[in-house]
């Protein structure tokens, strides 16, 4: 999926393009989460995301964005997967197959990797939550429940001894975000509940009576935590949150600025950033068939990625971080223009205007930087600090220098 996006009267508004993943539900069959009356209570705009019915925004996404940066926002991620594993050597399991070490995570403790294909293409990330000895439970993107489902399936050893249970359709998920979330979850849930960055942990005794697992995490680059709930109890906690948080400043928050708040920290969108080639989809008409397949050394990211330890789609990644050639590189606009977007060229300023040295996956206009444009790109072969062209369209090109990101 892509979005574009239109600057009218300082507000943003917001298109989803669906392409890439198609949705497994059928026109007319879309799925509302448990906290879809709360959505529209507070007037907010549902758009089919996936084939579920979930709010893109609900005053704007920028006052949405700028909220979450300076007090908090909360998110309904219902959408996402929630799986647990469970076995004697499950930690050990998962990093034989998986980019990270997970046997050095202990109780307690979240992680982040990928599970490549045995060519060593990228089919998914997750978010990860040890909760036990004998017991790690993941979080799978949305589209993408029944392809990992099958693939961790079709890994299991022989003995049994490790076995998987898919817990999406009963799980709520909120995600609380932003510098004044803590606060605002001891207000709701009680100091018991406070925990800090990618820790989790069941969910303590509190005045609602609610049970559940929380973990630190989210996807805004603030501080936060995602709650994992039943689903019969994810209004009553919703209501709760924006009671107390209301006055500190918490607003709902929908996908545009769920995705504008993860791209200002460079964060890889799954279908968006890396597409998996056994998907069998049609990438966006803008890009070269094969571009989004990508293995985790070029998606450039600093973590997640142990290459000391054995794991499944290894041998690809070794050989990526060898050349080095190709990387995934933030891009911020030196001057006005059409913001960057899916698909726009890249070219160097000091030689020939048809060689092209990568493309855009992730771009747009920064909430948080005035609107300047950035963007998330695979560039071959340059240095950060590099001045780059970003072919906007057929007429327009915008110059941008080459950045590590966080942008803010």
């Amino acid at each position: 999926m892509y979005f574009i996006f239109f600057n009218t009267d300082f507000q943003y508004q917001m298109i989803i393009v669906l392409v890439g993943f198609r949705s497994t539900m059928e026109v007319g069959e879309l799925v509302r989460t448990a906290l879809y009356d709360c959505h529209l209570d507070a007037n907010a705009k549902m758009v089919n995301f996936h084939g579920f019915e979930l709010p893109i925004w609900y005053t704007s996404i920028q006052e949405e964005h700028l909220a979450c940066r300076s007090a908090a926002g909360m998110f309904d991620v219902s959408h996402m997967g929630f799986f647990s594993f469970k076995g004697n050597n499950v930690r050990q399991w998962i990093e034989s197959i998986s980019t990270q070490r997970v046997s050095s995570f202990v109780s307690g403790r979240c992680g982040y990797t990928h599970f490549l294909d045995h060519d060593g293409y990228i089919i998914d990330d997750m978010i990860f939550g040890v909760k036990s000895d004998d017991c790690v439970l993941g979080v799978p993107n949305a589209s993408m429940v029944p392809i990992m489902w099958d693939w961790f399936n079709s890994l299991l050893p022989d003995d049994g001894s490790i076995s998987i249970e898919n817990l999406s359709d009963e799980t709520s998920i909120i995600a609380l975000q932003g510098p004044k979330s803590i606060e605002i979850l001891a207000l709701a849930l009680g100091d018991k509940n406070k925990i800090g960055r990618f820790k989790c942990q069941n969910i303590e005794s509190n005045q609602i009576d609610i049970s559940g697992w929380i973990q630190g995490t989210g996807y805004t680059g603030e501080s936060g935590v995602e709650i994992f709930v039943p689903n019969n109890k994810a209004a009553l906690l919703w209501n709760l949150l924006i009671e107390v948080g209301n006055p500190l400043g918490l607003v709902p928050v929908g996908l545009g600025a769920r995705d504008t708040l993860r791209l200002e920290k460079g964060y890889l969108l799954s279908g968006q950033d890396f597409l998996w080639p056994g998907l069998n989809l049609e990438g966006d008409s803008s890009l070269p068939n094969d571009f989004l397949f990508r293995d985790t050394a070029e998606t450039n990211v600093p973590f997640g990625l142990d290459i000391e330890h054995n794991f499944i789609g290894r041998d690809r990644v070794i050989r990526s971080l060898e050349s080095g050639k190709i990387k995934w590189h933030g891009l911020k606009c030196l001057e006005r223009g059409p913001s960057p977007r899916l698909g726009h060229q890249i070219k160097r300023i000091d030689s020939d205007d048809s060689e092209i040295i990568g493309y855009v996956s992730s771009g747009g206009p920064s909430p948080s930087l005035n609107r300047t444009g950035i963007a998330m790109a695979y560039l071959s072969d340059v240095e950060l600090g590099d001045e780059v062209w970003i072919q906007a369209s057929s007429r327009r090109r915008i110059k941008a220098e080459v950045v590590v990101p966080p942008f803010v």
